[in-house]
């Protein structure tokens, strides 16, 4: 129930962002006017000895949502995903937010096992690691089949994580309904549409189902993708709240020192790393929404192996077209065309000025290709485009705000791995291959194709929808008699009746 029993537990949230400092961080990220101001901190700062301290080694607003739970984790690791609603400087600290948190036993993990399973648990391993990661949601442990003896990864939610995360979201409702009462200027941030959002994300990540169906569908997609490997969802050894794929051996791709005792080639899996990533987020409208150092690993092989499927993003066919225009139109610095391109897709209001707005985007392009090469940042250009377009009166798109997040960790990990990668140049062959397959006579001809199809499914239905249409055309219904005005007032007084009277029924 989203109702004011939730003020103690937001006291307690209070409390701790007060007392760790973020309390003034995150209304400043929400431009909260005074009332909002005065009321938070006059509520918390009694309270403020009950707040958690937190690691004191971070900052403020990762040290208070660490202190104060998984749900609050994972809710400032969504908010890290979108600047259009925090701010750009809160947004950065979010990402550097710590997944990790003391592990649950082992009983509690084994005992889960079987009850998700319906198997003893000698029956599917012979041997069961200790915990090898424990994140805010989940932790994960190495396994040995009983059956075949290879190695496993096994993912088991928190036990009661559904019930604690449904009590934080409530409160989160309850919060961001007060701070649209009491600041209307936060109502352009649209906290209760963050809180949606956030809601099914979570619920989403509580249901392994979901994420194994993510794997498993960007395995199909990238299975002729050289140099790249998915594991192998285990769909019998998996459940809602038990996720079994295959074990990932490798180097973290984050070790410098390891891949090159290794023997890898790192500014090959630099280039390689941004060219998967266009590749999927391209052609098939389908990426990993959190390719991070943590998430990436290195076969023995030199294979890219990625994990950890509970973020994934989804553009459709005609949005991968437009961002592959605007791409292609920087590269080639066609600003003009990135403006048409702007406009066409209705991105920016038909009634700001085309050439003025390619003139914003020249100011975005030139410094940034002015650059040495190596310092020539996609990242930087994509944030400095969505300031630009903003300003121009374009609404924030979630798909677009996801994708830019992924490539700005994308290119950190690209440059990581060689610092003087030149990102545009290895970035020109995937986009320059798409645009010839998407955006020419092939993709219009399987444009045409298509549209052939659909028409073909709802063939026989034709005629008959064109003869309803041209009768209702050739027949339009009779215009609607005006009441009379006595008419009209003996309904009222009727109504009138029958709810006096159901009202002095329920007092009797």
């Amino acid at each position: 129930m989203r109702g004011p029993h939730n003020i103690i537990r937001l006291i307690r949230t209070g409390a701790t962002l007060e007392r760790t400092g973020a309390m003034k961080v995150v209304l400043d990220a929400f431009d909260a006017g005074p009332l909002l101001r005065i009321t938070f901190r006059a509520l918390v700062w009694p309270f403020r000895w009950l707040g958690y301290q937190g690691d004191i080694s971070m900052p403020p607003a990762p040290r208070a949502l660490t202190a104060l739970g998984p749900a609050y984790i994972k809710f400032g690791q969504l908010l890290s995903t979108r600047p259009d609603v925090v701010g750009d400087e809160l947004a950065v600290q979010l990402r550097v937010l710590q997944d990790k948190l003391p592990p649950f036993s082992m009983k509690e993990a084994k005992i889960q096992i079987q009850r998700e399973l319906g198997l003893s648990f000698d029956q599917l391993f012979t041997s069961f690691s200790e915990p090898v990661a424990a994140a805010s949601l989940a932790q994960v442990h190495k396994a040995h089949l009983a059956d075949t003896g290879e190695a496993v990864a096994v993912k088991i939610l928190r036990p009661g994580i559904e019930r604690a995360c449904r009590k934080d979201i409530d409160a989160f409702y309850f919060a961001a309904r007060a701070i649209e009462v009491l600041s209307p200027a936060s109502r352009r941030l649209r906290p209760m549409e963050v809180i949606t959002h956030f809601e099914g994300v979570v619920m989403g990540e509580l249901d392994l189902r979901l994420e194994s169906a993510a794997a498993a569908e960007f395995a199909a997609n990238t299975e002729g993708d050289a140099g790249f490997q998915v594991p192998q969802i285990r769909w019998h050894l998996s459940s809602r709240r038990v996720m079994t794929l295959d074990w990932a051996e490798g180097t973290n791709i984050g070790i410098n020192d390891a891949l090159d005792a290794a023997g890898h080639d790192r500014r090959a899996l630099a280039a390689r790393v941004l060219q998967l990533f266009l590749n999927h987020a391209l052609r098939d409208g389908y990426f990993h929404g959190d390719m991070h150092q943590g998430n990436l690993k290195v076969a023995a092989n030199g294979d890219i192996i990625a994990y950890d499927f509970g973020i994934m993003g989804r553009i459709d066919e005609y949005t991968r077209r437009v961002y592959a225009e605007i791409l292609f139109g920087f590269i080639r610095k066609d600003y003009n065309r990135v403006a048409e391109v702007h406009f066409e897709a209705g991105y920016v209001p038909a009634d700001r000025d085309v050439d003025e707005f390619a003139r914003a985007l020249r100011a975005v392009g030139e410094p940034i290709f002015g650059m040495d090469a190596s310092r020539i940042s996609m990242a930087r250009l994509l944030t400095y485009l969505f300031e630009v377009t903003e300003r121009f009166g374009m609404e924030t798109r979630t798909e677009l705000i996801l994708l830019q997040r992924t490539m700005v960790v994308v290119e950190g990990v690209a440059r990581s791995l060689d610092p003087h990668m030149n990102i545009w140049q290895v970035a020109k062959p995937v986009v320059e291959d798409y645009i010839k397959e998407s955006i020419g006579p092939k993709a219009l001809l399987r444009d045409l194709a298509k549209t052939a199809q659909v028409l073909a499914r709802f063939g026989p239905r034709l005629p008959r929808l064109a003869e309803d249409a041209l009768i209702r055309l050739n027949n339009p219904p009779p215009e609607p008699k005006p009441q009379r005005r006595i008419a009209r007032l003996s309904w009222m007084a009727l109504g009138g009746v029958l709810v006096g009277g159901a009202w002095i029924i329920t007092l009797l």
